[in-house]
């Protein structure tokens, strides 16, 4: 193989997926390698997070495929709070990051997408999603709840049973207020794995709740992982969800502040930040990308991965759209793969949209997760400097154009 490796005609390579069998019963599961990472998703990044365009019906598809052949799945539901907790919290950006899905549950997000010209085009809520799950025929998920309300766990795995439709209960367990640590006890991974479920559902509060997953997934033998917050409570009876109309127009927020008054000061801080994002971060993006876009056509996208230095040198000329970037996303797969983190190197006129700096978080998430250190960006263009930017990279300017 030649030092420099010129990807441009490359056909993409299929990421390798992950099997296992099935779970010991009373034994933590062996420690699992990085997860792989799929670069072939139709992700977006909106707010500095990973949003894959899906639609009800196939989010609940994926999760079903996945919990049924026991493939690793980390679900991620991210909301407004979880854009604005985010930005301050590195730990909690990683785990949307590191995810294999994440659904816009939350209708400023869809709005957000529409402004972009994104192809997010419904709410995809957790709770929603639960939902169909719970209603769906053929081969019924075996679901095991850890946290939410004392006892809510298992009197939701009680009622999933009663119920007798798509999803069973396998168990539950509301461990009550502790750290993550203490509830990352092998007794408790223990029980849940010997539980047979097909999926594990979370429900800790959304930074505690993730933390955990983050720290036990390697151990964890359920397909899929993931934390849905209120769902424990729901299921349970414990909470009423909003009614189908107030969700159709966004207004569950409301219903959730008149049923759990103390989150009303969570969504009046989130709404001043996320205001402030809006104006900040948004406005700018929609600018750049839909009203006012760069220059004259950029030339046909080129990208060719140097190997022989220390550090890996990936350059990425031209244009790329996400829909059009098998070569692109082929390249930052083999990237990925390698034993050092690569510097991604975009030459002056590259053009990109938000599909491909979502590929870039995956790049990030992908290195992260193998213990690499996270790849640096570096950029010959002004305008790339300025849309990593906005989208909460943090890129270098090449001396021969600062921003």
């Amino acid at each position: 193989m030649s030092d420099t490796l010129d990807l441009a005609m490359q056909p993409p390579s299929k990421p390798a997926r992950e099997t296992r069998g099935a779970p010991v019963a009373g034994a933590c599961a062996p420690a699992r390698g990085p997860q792989s990472v799929d670069f072939d998703r139709d992700v977006h990044c909106i707010f500095g997070l990973p949003f894959d365009a899906t639609s009800l019906e196939r989010a609940a598809e994926q999760v079903r495929t996945a919990a049924l052949a026991g493939r690793p799945m980390f679900l991620s539901t991210p909301n407004v709070n979880w854009v604005v907790t985010a930005r301050d919290n590195p730990a909690f950006r990683a785990s949307v990051v590191h995810s294999d899905l994440s659904i816009a549950d939350g209708a400023p997000i869809v709005w957000a997408a529409r402004l972009l010209g994104l192809p997010i085009r419904e709410r995809v809520a957790g709770s929603d999603l639960f939902d169909r799950l719970r209603t769906s025929s053929g081969t019924p998920l075996n679901a095991y709840f850890f946290g939410g309300m004392e006892s809510a766990a298992p009197t939701a795995s009680a009622q999933l049973n009663a119920e007798g439709r798509g999803l069973r209960g396998a168990g539950g367990e509301s461990p009550g207020v502790a750290s993550v640590a203490e509830l990352s006890h092998d007794d408790y991974i223990a029980r849940i794995n010997a539980s047979g479920a097909h999926m594990l559902i979370v429900a800790l509060g959304a930074q505690k709740g993730q933390a955990w997953i983050e720290r036990n997934r390697p151990a964890l033998t359920p397909g899929v992982v993931t934390h849905l917050g209120a769902v424990v409570n729901f299921a349970s009876g414990r909470l009423r969800r909003a009614p189908a109309w107030a969700r159709r127009i966004g207004f569950e927020w409301i219903w959730r502040c008149l049923t759990e008054p103390g989150l009303w000061r969570r969504y009046w801080n989130d709404g001043l930040v996320f205001s402030s994002l809006l104006v900040r971060r948004l406005l700018p993006l929609v600018w750049m990308l839909r009203i006012a876009p760069a220059g004259s056509a950029p030339a046909p996208g080129r990208v060719a991965l140097l190997e022989s230095t220390a550090q890996p040198v990936l350059n990425i000329a031209g244009g790329w759209r996400a829909q059009d970037s098998s070569v692109l996303r082929a390249a930052l797969r083999h990237a990925a793969s390698l034993p050092t983190a690569p510097r991604l190197v975009f030459e002056r006129g590259t053009r990109i949209d938000l599909g491909i700096v979502a590929l870039l978080l995956l790049m990030e998430g992908a290195c992260e997760q193998r213990g690499l250190a996270t790849p640096t960006i570096t950029c010959h263009d002004r305008w790339i400097f300025r849309l990593l930017t906005l989208c909460g990279l943090h890129p270098t300017a090449a001396t021969d154009s600062p921003p």
